[in-house]
């Protein structure tokens, strides 16, 4: 029997990925299935070129842009099916990725609320650009295996702290269980915050080497845009003042406090004052941000124990140095190509 997914692809002003995206996605589709494609007011046409040659696919047309938080909840609701796909207008399935991540749900244990594609660089498609979430002791979540070989993949599904929203299967109870994404987050971090509740509720996550996603990266909002920076450090802190259990603060708070000293710091070297800026402008929303940390946490199911063992150490500053240096090179061999 076939696994029926719900697929979600949120689109913004981008009519020409969103065209490469679906014939690539549509024909690996099965007769259960259904595409819910939400346009975040998108000005470039995108909803006209949808309904003349998509009319079968629901289209979601919001008025105002919601972000990839608010866009996906917006799709959610009307899923129908106990899986639900979630794939970036920019990322393309390979043959056969629909048809191993259908195989690893329905294998999947009934603890297990979410299944990662494998995310490689379109340009680059040797790279591994995500298969999961990495999460640190010093607060920082990362793609895990970024800008690894693919050939250093394992053949079977392995276990990861949570998945990348740009291509992941959700399983609907566990979206029912701990829910939707944080409408505030706008862009960026939201699925590391997905992926924090998920654990504190004792969810698992799998990544499938087999599903190959190609990935076009940050080309939405561009890598290193000041919208960007200011949204990623503006979301990293709400995530941990959400998420992250007051015992584990107490373990980790040297770490966290050492890498924001030292992010902090290069960022004013470079004139990056935007990701500074996304920071502290968290003070003016701290009392709801407790509110909503009380409820996440009084609905923890998971020992500590057990979440605190998929933190990973913070590297020595030369090893991330090297990281970051790999992937700007990988994206600017992409803009030269």
């Amino acid at each position: 029997m076939t696994t029926a997914l719900s697929i979600v692809i949120v689109n913004w002003n981008g009519v020409a990925l969103l065209a490469r995206c679906l014939s690539a996605l549509l024909p690996q589709l099965a007769a259960a299935d259904e595409v819910i494609v939400v346009d975040n007011g998108s000005h470039d046409g995108s909803v006209a070129w949808l309904n003349t040659t998509h009319p079968n696919l629901t289209c979601i047309a919001l008025p105002t842009n919601l972000g990839f938080s608010g866009g996906n909840n917006a799709a959610l609701a009307h899923c129908k099916n106990p899986w639900i796909f979630l794939l970036n207008n920019d990322a393309y399935v390979e043959p056969d990725a629909i048809q191993s991540l259908r195989d690893a749900a329905r294998g999947a244990d009934g603890r297990v609320g979410a299944i990662s594609a494998t995310m490689v660089f379109a340009h680059a498609p040797d790279l591994i650009a995500s298969n999961g979430i990495l999460l640190r002791r010093d607060g920082v979540a990362l793609d895990h295996g970024m800008t690894e070989p693919v050939s250093g993949l394992p053949q079977e599904l392995f276990a990861v702290a949570g998945a990348s929203g740009g291509a992941v299967l959700l399983r609907r109870a566990m979206i029912d269980d701990i829910g939707l994404f944080p409408d505030d987050f706008f862009n960026y971090l939201e699925d590391v915050d997905l992926a924090w509740r998920a654990l504190l509720r004792g969810w698992q996550t799998l990544s499938c080497p087999q599903a190959i996603v190609l990935h076009v990266y940050s080309a939405t909002s561009g890598q290193g845009s000041p919208f960007k920076q200011r949204l990623l450090g503006r979301n990293r802190w709400r995530t941990l003042i959400r998420c992250l259990p007051a015992a584990l603060w107490r373990r980790h708070w040297a770490s966290v406090l050492r890498y924001e000293c030292a992010a902090m710091i290069g960022l004013a070297l470079h004139g990056a004052w935007s990701g500074i800026a996304g920071r502290f402008s968290n003070i003016a929303e701290l009392p709801l941000l407790l509110q909503q940390r009380h409820t996440i946490q009084s609905r923890r199911s998971a020992s500590l124990a057990d979440i605190d063992a998929w933190l990973a150490p913070a590297p020595w500053p030369w090893t991330e140095v090297q990281t970051i240096r790999r992937l700007a090179a990988i994206i600017t061999a992409r803009r030269t190509q």
